[in-house]
């Protein structure tokens, strides 16, 4: 064992590859243990946890509940290769919510019986709502790199996990936005990381192209990088519903987009908890 030990290690270490770097990374160095959150002027755990949500989601979003829900006539069908194709990009080793399913259950699910997510999804789709038994979200407190102190809530990020079949439905929603968003000039022309095929690696690639082209010319080239804290979190769902609105998106898109935004309710999850 003391033998077999070495020669695997140099045998993984000789064949690693662009995504086998980082786990050789923590293999070597290993997780440091994680931190329990001591934040000033909380002594007890609901102190604590107020103090906590206070900092990650600090003013409660209006909330746009309809009582009574009626079909929208100009909705497009679901279609089942479109469940199909939000499944195939669904990681089956991806952390699950609170319904502690994970993907892989639900791709065995429509492989077995297509059928059942396409009826379960066809009726939020058409009243486009998106019911608050999806929207009970896990809130993992994780330690943040380099941060040693633990008396600040900025020491530490959260990593909000829903329920994988809320996922499904998420996605499909999300390839149907985006595409309107391409025709109608809501997102930028050179936007990327979200979209089909543009990927991060395609803005690197873009802004490699520019620089050498700049230089090649024998121009002088800088770079401006600018970190958006918190953009997503403080999205005003009325603000983008008025501009989704503004640019004529079918209404029961706009409608879906305001239930999702609406309503959600984290748990946290600490070291030490719950």
């Amino acid at each position: 064992m003391k033998k077999a030990k070495p020669d695997h290690w140099s045998s993984f270490l000789a064949s690693a590859t662009p995504q086998t770097v980082w786990p050789a990374k923590i293999f070597a160095v290993g997780r440091p243990p994680p931190r329990f959150p001591e934040l000033p002027g909380t002594s007890t755990p609901p102190e604590l946890n107020k103090a906590l949500l206070d900092h990650f989601f600090p003013a409660e979003r209006a909330r746009f509940i309809d009582t009574v829900l009626l079909p929208f006539k100009d909705c497009l069908p679901l279609a089942a290769d479109e469940i199909g194709r939000a499944l195939a990009c669904s990681s089956p080793s991806s952390a699950p919510g609170p319904d502690m399913t994970p993907n892989s259950v639900w791709k065995r699910v429509h492989l077995v019986a297509p059928h059942l997510i396409h009826g379960l999804l066809t009726p939020l789709v058409t009243y486009r709502s998106h019911p608050l038994t999806l929207k009970r979200a896990d809130g993992i407190v994780l330690d943040k790199p380099g941060k040693t102190s633990s008396d600040s809530a900025s020491s530490f990020r959260v990593i909000v996990l829903l329920p994988t079949f809320s996922k499904i439905l998420e996605r499909i929603m999300n390839s149907r936005l985006s595409c309107v968003a391409r025709v109608t000039g809501l997102i930028n022309p050179h936007q990327c990381g979200w979209l089909a095929a543009l990927s991060a690696t395609d803005t690197t690639i873009s802004l490699t192209h520019e620089i050498k082209t700049l230089q090649m010319a024998g121009r002088k080239v800088s770079t401006l990088f600018l970190d958006m804290k918190g953009g997503f979190d403080n999205i005003n769902p009325a603000t983008l519903c008025g501009m989704l609105k503004a640019k004529r998106v079918n209404p029961y898109l706009v409608s879906w987009t305001k239930s999702f935004l609406s309503g959600t309710t984290y748990w946290l999850l600490y070291q030490g908890s719950p």
